[in-house]
C-alpha cells in the first residue's frame, strides 16, 4: 500500500493566529515546537530550548501550545482536502495527515501530479505544506520532513530510505537508549538484525519497531476482516443539544471499546468518531490510535472534534441536536501486551483511572490533578499540579537553584499571593532599595487589610531575578521572612513596589 503524508509545518503558528511577519514561537516542554518565518529568519529553529531561542531573538514572542485550538482550526482544512483531494484521510495530529495515495494518484495522473494539486489547494488558503509518499505511514511521515516539497520514495525502497536515520526516530526511548550501547545506531543496522533474537531480547514491541525499520507496517496480523463488530455507540432520545453530556458519554463508550478489544486480544490502529444529528446528517472523523490512547484520551479527542465541528458550522447542536455517538475501531491487530515495569513506568490501577476519568468528565479536565516536583526558588514553584492523564508539561530541572529558600519549609503555601502592608516605625511603608536593602526596619504587618501586628523579627531580603533574557517573562522580586507578635511567621515578597504574602510558617 502506498501512503501519502501531508505536513503543514507551521500549523501551531497558524492555529494560534500569529503573524508570520513577527517573531513568534509556539513552545511545549520548554522547547520550540513551531515558529514563524520571521523567527526562523532570526535564527530560531524547531527543537531549540526556549532560552537559546530567546538568546538569538530577544524580541521573540512565546506562546504555549493549545492542542484543542489546533484541532478546532484544523477542521476546515480537512473539509477542504476531503472535497478537493480525497474523501478518506487519517489525522495523525493537527497539521499532519495521511491518506492512501493509489486512488487519488490514478485520478490526478500520478503521485507528482497529486502532490502538485495538494500544494496548489493549500497555497490558495495561505498554508505552506510539504507532501511525501512511501510504503508505510512511518516512512511517509519521515519523507514529508526531508526538506523538499514532494519527497516521493519509490515503491519497495522504503527500507533503503529509512536506513540512514538514527534509531531515535522510532519514538521508543528505552529502545533508542539501549541500541546505541550495542553499537546499533541506525535503522538500517537495526533492520539487518535477525528477527528471532530481536523478538526474544526486546519483546513484541521491539519486533514491531524492527518491522517499522524494515519499511513494513509495524503489526503483521491484520484482523480487519474479522466478523465481530467491536464498535460501540449510544443513542440520545430526545436529541442532546448540550455538548458536555456527549463528551461524558464518550468516556464511557471508550472504556467499553477498550474492554471489548481487550477481551478479543486486539488493538486498533485508527478510531473513527461518528456523530448523528437530528437533521439526518452524519459527521465522522478518523484519528490515529495505535493502541496508545487511553479511554480518557479518546474522550478528549471526541470533545475536541465535536467542538471543531461546532466552531466550523457543521454541527449546530442547539438547532439540530445530537442523536447518536459511535466509536468505530479500524485497522485491528493482535494485542501483544505491555511490559510496564521493564520498558515504562508503572501503570496506575484501573480503579484509580476509572474514578479519575469519571470525575474529570463531570467536573472538567483539571478537576483531578497529581502533584509533581518541579524546579524553582519559591515554595509555590517547587510543586506543580498536572491534570491526571497528562504528561509532565516540562522536565524536572535538577540543581541547587541559587536563591532557593532553605528549610524549614512553610506549613501553608497560598495559590495566589495575598496583599499585605509592611510598615516601619514611622508608620510609612517599608521598601527595598536597588542594593536589596530594606529602606527601614519593619515594625508592623497588616495582612488582607486587617489590624497591624507588631513585627518581632525578620530575615532577608533575598533578591530574585529570573528569565531576564526573555522580556515577556522576566521577573524581579525580593523575599523576606517576618515573625510577628501573635506567634505567626510569614514569607513575604515585594514586586513592583507592592508587598504580598506567599506562605505561612505557623
Amino acid at each position: 500500500m502506498r501512503v501519502l503524508a501531508i505536513w503543514m509545518m507551521d500549523w501551531p503558528v497558524v492555529a494560534a493566529g500569529a503573524d508570520h511577519a513577527e517573531p513568534v514561537a509556539i513552545i511545549a516542554r520548554e522547547r520550540v515546537l513551531a515558529c514563524s518565518k520571521e523567527a526562523r529568519r532570526r535564527g530560531v529553529k524547531r527543537g531549540m530550548r526556549v532560552r537559546q531561542a530567546s538568546g538569538r531573538c530577544p524580541h521573540l514572542k512565546l506562546l504555549d501550545r493549545d492542542l484543542e485550538a489546533e484541532t478546532r482550526a484544523f477542521e476546515p482544512v480537512l473539509r477542504l482536502l476531503e472535497k478537493r483531494v480525497a474523501p478518506h484521510m487519517e489525522v495523525l495530529r493537527p497539521g499532519l495527515i495521511a491518506l492512501p495515495s493509489r486512488g487519488p494518484a490514478r485520478y490526478f495522473g500520478g503521485e507528482p501530479a497529486l502532490v502538485g494539486h495538494i500544494t496548489t489547494v493549500l497555497t490558495g488558503t495561505g498554508i505552506e505544506s510539504r507532501t511525501g509518499a512511501a510504503d508505510t505511514v512511518f516512512a511517509a511521515a519521515l519523507a514529508v520532513r526531508a526538506g523538499q516539497v514532494g519527497q516521493l520514495v519509490p515503491a519497495g525502497q522504503s527500507a533503503a530510505f529509512l536506513a540512514p536515520y538514527p534509531v531515535g526516530v522510532l519514538g521508543r526511548p528505552r529502545l533508542s537508549q539501549l541500541l546505541p550501547r550495542l553499537g546499533i545506531t541506525t535503522l538500517g543496522a537495526f533492520a539487518a538484525l535477525p528477527g528471532e533474537p530481536v523478538l526474544a531480547r526486546f519483546g513484541h514491541d521491539g519486533a514491531a519497531a524492527q518491522r517499522t525499520a524494515r519499511g513494513l507496517e509495524a503489526r503483521p496480523l491484520n484482523m480487519s476482516g474479522a466478523e465481530a463488530d467491536y464498535s460501540v455507540g449510544k443513542a440520545f432520545e430526545p436529541a442532546e443539544d448540550n455538548l458536555e453530556p456527549v463528551a461524558f458519554v464518550a468516556k464511557a463508550l471508550a472504556e467499553r471499546l477498550h474492554a471489548r478489544l481487550a477481551r478479543a486480544g486486539a488493538v486498533c490502529a485508527r478510531l473513527q468518531v461518528e456523530v448523528g444529528l437530528a437533521s439526518g446528517l452524519r459527521l465522522s472523523r478518523l484519528w490515529r490510535h495505535e493502541g496508545r490512547l487511553s479511554a480518557l484520551a479518546v474522550a478528549e479527542r471526541v470533545r475536541w472534534q465535536i467542538a471543531a465541528w461546532a466552531e466550523s458550522g457543521q454541527l449546530d447542536a442547539a438547532a439540530a441536536g445530537i442523536t447518536a455517538l459511535r466509536l468505530v475501531p479500524e485497522g485491528l491487530s493482535a494485542a501483544t501486551g505491555r511490559q510496564s515495569l521493564l520498558f515504562g513506568p508503572r501503570i496506575a490501577p484501573e480503579e484509580l483511572e476509572h474514578a479519575a476519568g469519571q470525575l474529570q468528565a463531570m467536573l472538567g479536565h483539571r478537576a483531578v490533578v497529581r502533584p509533581e516536583l518541579a524546579g524553582g526558588r519559591g515554595p509555590g514553584e517547587r510543586i506543580v499540579d498536572i491534570p491526571y492523564g497528562d504528561a509532565r508539561s516540562r522536565p524536572l530541572v535538577e540543581g541547587t537553584w541559587p536563591g532557593r529558600l532553605p528549610a524549614p519549609h512553610p506549613a501553608v503555601v497560598y495559590p495566589t499571593a495575598r496583599p499585605v502592608l509592611l510598615l516601619g516605625a514611622d508608620g510609612g511603608p517599608v521598601g527595598v532599595s536597588g542594593r536589596t536593602l530594606l529602606t527601614q526596619a519593619p515594625a508592623a504587618l497588616s495582612v488582607d487589610g486587617g489590624a497591624p501586628v507588631a513585627v518581632t523579627g525578620w530575615t532577608g531580603p533575598w533578591p530574585v531575578l529570573e528569565d531576564w533574557w526573555i522580556p515577556a517573562r522576566a521577573r524581579r522580586l525580593a523575599r523576606l521572612q517576618v515573625a510577628c507578635a501573635d506567634g505567626r511567621a510569614w514569607l513575604l515578597h515585594i514586586q513592583d513596589g507592592r508587598w504580598a504574602v506567599e506562605a505561612l510558617y505557623g
